[in-house]
């Protein structure tokens, strides 16, 4: 899968999970401000991405998603 394949899918998925318009999504845009995360919205999303993707995210590794690009930086990473 490649970063724009990757980037077009997490897009998508988060716009219709938490009903925003993927033009609010901007790379270096904050993930839990853009998408108005509370704790509970955060575990839906990694629960998502880990389905979606069949990686896992470690508590620790939350720490380091903090924005789009991180976000599709660590799934292409981590990736099968």
């Amino acid at each position: 899968m490649t970063r724009e394949d990757i980037i077009a899918k997490v897009n998508s998925l988060l716009a219709e999970e938490f009903e925003i318009d993927e033009s609010e999504f901007a790379p270096e845009a904050n993930l839990k401000e853009t998408l108005q995360l509370d704790s509970i919205n955060l575990v839906d999303l990694i629960a998502l991405v880990q389905f979606n993707y069949k990686i896992t995210i470690p508590v620790e590794d939350l720490k380091k998603i903090q924005t789009f690009n991180n976000l599709y930086d660590y799934i292409e990473e981590h990736q099968s």
